[in-house]
């Protein structure tokens, strides 16, 4: 290819794949494996995402000076690799700075580092910590590639006019933006704005590679774009799947301009929240090198719900779930959970509790002699199915999945040791609306990437049914909540929007039920720390994005908050 040519032609692969945190010598040959690919399609340069080679987020890990030197020493080894005259490699990396590292890219091409660049704008909200670990980089010129001007700018440094103006201003062409952006369920739109905001700025194309899977909460969801200086859009990757692409640039009337069509329509909210926690639960299991996973099937909404999630990310051969029934369980919870597992087509085994618990409440008969039956009793039985589905998990070397959803773990509606037993749980951060509305969307279709079957796989029955964690007689979720639609309306006021109580009454909610909630969500924060984790969805999940001391005295009120009983 002439100089000509390069100049006025460009061809771009677009790497967006899912690396594995603290997997050096595998995010190494994922690197190698795409480079091959894009040297095979005769592509000039192969983009991968933030911090690819050590996977993103690192955290403590780019502190440990081994792990730098690692890092290091792939990085020496793919610099020799790119000597075949094959595509250049832009990667993300960390690399030592004076004090700490620098969340890095390296330009590499022809046996040789072109360029190294270091991340300016280091989030420090939500999710992000990385100004404890990073040193904040200079601002960067753009980097002469092949006879083309490209700007690099990384992830952060878009959500900010400051880099991509002076890339522009030094003379880019073409501004690449490699990033680790978590999934939640406004961020597309967001991540749209900014980059169209940047476009109108600079008047110069931008080309967002995002990476894709998950990590421990967090799962990203990819979702790479291209947008032209016309602000029109060429390239549109889906989301949640592995992708490799070549895009094809050409330069017209001194602009440069990707000529692709290559666009995936985008899915609705909720079949993106699903793909969210297939990903999540699926990555989370494998990639810390499990195989199968349990769950405690009850016939009620949640865990048919983590149950088909389970089955979309691992295959019905590797889900397996117990059926606890207590003197309190119905037969129609029974029938619910059969017919569930047989829709699902995956192995149900049942384990009878009344025995067992009638035995330890016996056993306290003396201690508790002459206190009523109460809540303690309760606990009892989800204690005592927490026990069993644990001992099936050590036998079985299959991790306990939990199945509380957002709204129960905010108001405390969840039993230590019990419920709460297990190592994940992919419904931790959706509402119990969103759970609803997300069992009717799996019944109707099968998400792209997802290994269950089409069809009814959640019974009718346990989408309609009032839900109830069937622990006394005639019991109800709603005996002592709101409504569900009332209660995740309030919780997400309290909870994403950090209203006031003033503002939640003024919206039409009742004092003394915002009171009351609020205080339920603050003396459930112990309980909460002890959760399991799991995937994040929304703005502010429990745990990095929101942190609240456990003792905590204040309330949004006149009116101090007393304790209330655990369930």
């Amino acid at each position: 290819m002439s100089e000509v040519n390069i100049k006025d032609s460009l061809k771009i692969t677009l790497a967006q794949l899912n690396p594995t945190v603290g997997d050096i010598d595998g995010n190494l040959t994922i690197v190698r494996n795409a480079r091959e690919i894009a040297k095979r399609n005769n592509s000039d340069l192969v983009v991968f995402s933030e911090l690819f080679l050590s996977g993103y987020p690192p955290e403590d890990l780019v502190l440990k000076p081994a792990f730098i030197k690692k890092i290091d020493s792939a990085l020496e080894a793919l610099v020799k690799e790119t000597n075949d005259m094959g595509p250049a490699i832009l990667l993300g990396l960390p690399t030592q700075g004076k004090q700490k590292p620098f969340n890095s890219i390296a330009l590499i091409d022809c046996g040789k580092i072109v360029a190294i660049q270091h991340k300016v704008h280091l989030p420090n909200y939500g999710v992000f910590d990385e100004k404890r670990v990073f040193e904040k980089g200079p601002m960067p010129g753009p980097v002469n590639f092949r006879g083309v001007r490209i700007g690099f700018a990384i992830c952060e440094d878009i959500w900010f006019d400051d880099v991509t103006e002076c890339l522009a201003e030094t003379g880019s062409e073409i501004i690449i933006v490699p990033n680790g952006s978590p999934y939640n369920k406004a961020k597309n739109h967001v991540r749209l704005n900014h980059v169209i905001a940047r476009v109108v700025e600079t008047g110069q194309p931008l080309v967002y590679l995002n990476q894709v899977g998950g990590q421990d909460e967090l799962v990203f969801d990819g979702a790479s774009f291209v947008v032209n200086s016309d602000y029109s859009i060429p390239v549109q990757l889906p989301s949640f799947s592995e992708t490799i692409i070549h895009t094809n640039w050409f330069k017209k009337e001194n602009k440069w301009v990707c000529s692709d069509n290559i666009l995936t329509t985008e899915e609705d909210d909720f079949t993106l929240m699903y793909q969210a926690c297939v990903l999540g639960l699926k990555d989370y299991i494998l990639k810390n090198g499990f195989k199968n996973v349990l769950i405690g099937l009850s016939g009620g909404i949640d865990s048919a719900l983590v149950a088909a999630i389970a089955v979309d990310a691992l295959g019905s051969e590797n889900v397996r779930c117990i059926m606890l029934p207590s003197k309190y369980t119905s037969n129609e919870s029974r029938e619910d959970a059969i017919e569930c597992g047989n829709g699902l087509k995956i192995k149900l085994d049942e384990v009878n509790i009344s025995e067992i618990t009638s035995k330890l409440e016996s056993s306290l008969e003396t201690l508790f002699l002459g206190l009523k039956n109460d809540i303690t009793e309760e606990n009892i039985q989800a204690r005592t199915r927490g026990v069993i589905l644990m001992a099936i998990s050590n036998k079985f070397n299959s991790l306990l999945i939990t199945t509380g959803n957002k709204s129960e773990m905010a108001v405390g509606y969840a039993t230590l040791y019990g419920d709460m037993s297990g190592g994940f749980n992919p419904l931790k951060d959706i509402y119990k609306t969103d759970v609803y509305k997300l069992a009717v969307m799996r019944n109707k279709k099968v998400p792209n990437n997802c290994l269950g079957s089409s069809g009814i796989i959640i019974p009718e029955r346990i989408i309609s049914k009032a839900p109830t964690a069937e622990l006394r007689e005639n019991q109800t979720d709603q005996d002592n909540l709101p409504p569900y639609d009332i209660l995740d309306r309030l919780l997400t006021g309290l909870i994403e929007d950090d209203l006031s109580v003033e503002e939640l009454v003024k919206s039409g909610f009742e004092y003394n039920l915002v009171c009351r909630i609020q205080n339920l969500l603050y003396i459930s924060e112990y309980k909460r720390r002890q959760a399991p984790p799991g995937v994040k969805i929304s703005l502010k999940n429990f745990g990095r994005d929101r942190r609240y001391p456990i003792t905590n005295n204040y309330r949004d009120t006149l009116e101090a908050g007393g304790k209330e009983n655990e369930k």
